[in-house]
């Protein structure tokens, strides 16, 4: 008999959410289009739910030029228009403003520090944060932290739209800045 794994319970049974779990949530993310895509999407998740944009994925990569945050920053009315009337992804025009934004600080940011990614890491020493114990149950995680609200704190500095404490810290763990997997899961980190 096949052994089941034993996954955090917000993964479910859906096949995209497993996938998810199993394969990005909670790993470490360095390549600056990754983290352009991990901060978009959690932007467009605020008000909904993950799964939502999971099963939109791909088509919000075809929507915003796979990603290309030079290609977005260029982005005009007539872009903010033919993202609105695109039925595969979320049609809101703040996010979708947000994005454009997002990808025009995107750069900034890059030039300053060199990679996105060393900005982003030096928030953690560039490790990942592990709980002190395990969390058992998924209400123990914190839907924000500290270090969630100065990493909000300095991207607003910073002129970026939609990144809020709650939105960081989902970065944070989607990217593997920090690891929440629960006590029990396969993909717990702390025993």
């Amino acid at each position: 008999m096949k052994k089941q794994l034993v996954r955090c319970p917000w993964a479910g049974a859906d096949p995209v959410y497993c996938a998810y779990h199993d394969n990005e949530w909670g790993v470490p993310v360095y390549s600056d289009k990754k983290l352009f895509e991990m901060l978009i999407l959690e932007g467009f998740q605020a008000g909904l739910s993950w799964i939502t944009i999971l099963k939109r994925r791909e088509h919000f990569g075809n929507a915003f030029d796979n990603w290309d945050w030079d290609r977005v920053s260029r982005y005009t009315g007539k872009d903010v228009k033919r993202l609105m009337s695109d039925k595969t992804i979320i049609r809101n025009r703040l996010k979708i403003q947000s994005t454009i934004n997002n990808a025009k600080r995107f750069i900034e940011v890059r030039k300053e520090f060199g990679t996105f990614s060393d900005y982003m890491w030096r928030f953690t020493n560039g490790k990942t944060l592990l709980p002190k114990r395990p969390y058992k149950t998924w209400k123990e995680i914190p839907p924000r932290t500290p270090l969630s609200d100065a990493m909000s704190a300095n991207l607003k500095k910073r002129g970026f739209t939609f990144v809020g404490s709650i939105i960081c810290y989902s970065h944070m763990q989607a990217v593997g800045m920090v690891n929440d997997h629960i006590k029990g899961c396969f993909k717990c980190p702390v025993k």
